[in-house]
């Protein structure tokens, strides 16, 4: 069974945007790509790719390097979120999903990440 939208606190972790959102495709049978749209709305959806780095711990250990993750956007985000940009996840969650053969085996399975939008996060200029 799959989990839908698990909730998840980002606050220990800074994001930058390494690929800028584009639309989101998927593949057809017959080849092509095709822009991934809401079933409900017909809003194209959008994806970004974002580095996790881990802030330091209170006593200034790092607890890890960090892992770039993909997050799908319901929507075009507008401008401001180039690569290099720090961002925030506007309530971001997680899923799991499960791909079985005919027989029921589960062949695939794992996380994808979402969220209702970005806010672009500002750092103050080192004195």
């Amino acid at each position: 069974m799959a989990l839908q939208n698990i909730p998840v606190a980002l606050a220990g972790f800074r994001l930058l945007v390494t690929e800028a959102p584009t639309v989101k495709v998927r593949e057809l049978d017959n080849g092509e790509l095709a822009p991934v749209v809401d079933r409900r709305t017909g809003v194209e959806q959008y994806v970004i790719t974002v580095f996790a780095k881990p802030l330091p711990t209170a006593d200034g250990r790092r607890p890890g390097k960090g892992e770039e993750i993909k997050v799908n956007l319901p929507a075009d985000p507008g401008p401001g979120f180039e690569e290099g940009t720090y961002v925030e996840l506007v309530a971001p969650v997680l899923n799991t999903y499960e791909m079985r053969n005919e027989a029921g085996v589960i062949t695939a399975s794992g996380l994808w990440w979402k969220a209702e939008g970005l806010k672009p996060v500002y750092r103050e200029a080192a004195a």
